[in-house]
């Protein structure tokens, strides 16, 4: 970073407990979550985020770059899971319409039968593990401090 100071102070107590926490609260409840799904519905919590997604797309259906944008995996992450979404039958791939090299990953019935299967697993174990811990007033200060960090971060 040319004309900037880095700053490498050590974290302060307070800032290190803040950090240490947001990471070990958000790999706790990942795991949870992903064992939860795998144990009722053999399905991962990424494979559920990528089939939650498409089933919010127009007609199910999204180019494949778009949709590892919007499930935060890289194009090779994506492309192996949808890989075994496809050969579960929960997905398909279709050429683009209007660019015949890019490829859509669409949702299949099966992968909509799975996703409304696999759908109140996920809820009931977001609410019980996370959601249910705060009130309607902590929920929103979270919510701010997270577009604090990432502008756009809960935008729906």
């Amino acid at each position: 970073m040319q004309g900037s100071r880095v700053n490498t102070t050590p974290l302060a107590r307070t800032e290190l407990s803040a950090w240490r926490g947001l990471l070990r609260a958000y790999g706790a409840l990942v795991h949870d979550l992903d064992a939860e799904l795998r144990a009722a519905h053999d399905l991962s919590l990424h494979e559920y985020e990528v089939l939650l997604v498409l089933g919010e797309a127009p007609e199910q259906r999204m180019r494949m770059s778009d949709l590892a944008t919007a499930a935060l995996l890289s194009q090779s992450g994506l492309t192996r899971l949808v890989d075994r979404l496809v050969e579960a039958g929960s997905m398909e791939r279709t050429r683009c319409e209007d660019d015949r090299r890019g490829l859509n990953a669409e949702l299949t019935r099966a992968g909509r039968v799975r996703l409304e299967q696999a759908r109140p697993t996920h809820l009931a174990g977001v609410r019980s593990r996370f959601l249910d811990r705060f009130d309607e007033a902590e929920l929103g200060a979270l919510a701010g401090f997270w577009e604090r960090v990432l502008p756009g971060a809960t935008a729906e």
